[in-house]
């Protein structure tokens, strides 16, 4: 992946390249890289809601992490989020080195 996928929702600003995650809040920001992160995503609870945790590390050896809850109306106004994760979901699931 070459070009650079972004994503606005409310406030705040995502990046991904193909190797870095990047998210810019108005009180933080974060770096993931993606050979030392993990992401859940849930499905939507019964407002549409979903829950969406990044971390460094894995699962199973988890470092620090963010979780925010993108509500329905900010994912349906937002349909670069959605890309952008999926980005990242198959950069997760591709094996090292490519």
């Amino acid at each position: 992946m070459r070009d650079e996928i972004t994503a606005r929702v409310g406030h705040e600003f995502y990046s991904f390249d193909g190797r870095i995650l990047e998210l810019f809040g108005r009180e933080y920001s974060w770096r993931f890289h993606i050979r030392h992160m993990y992401m859940i995503v849930t499905e939507p609870d019964r407002k549409g809601r979903r829950e969406v945790t990044l971390g460094h590390g894995t699962p199973e050896n988890r470092g620090a992490s963010l979780t925010w809850r993108p509500t329905a109306a900010e994912w349906e106004q937002s349909p670069d989020l959605a890309a952008l994760l999926d980005a990242v979901r198959a950069a997760l699931d591709a094996p090292p080195g490519r």
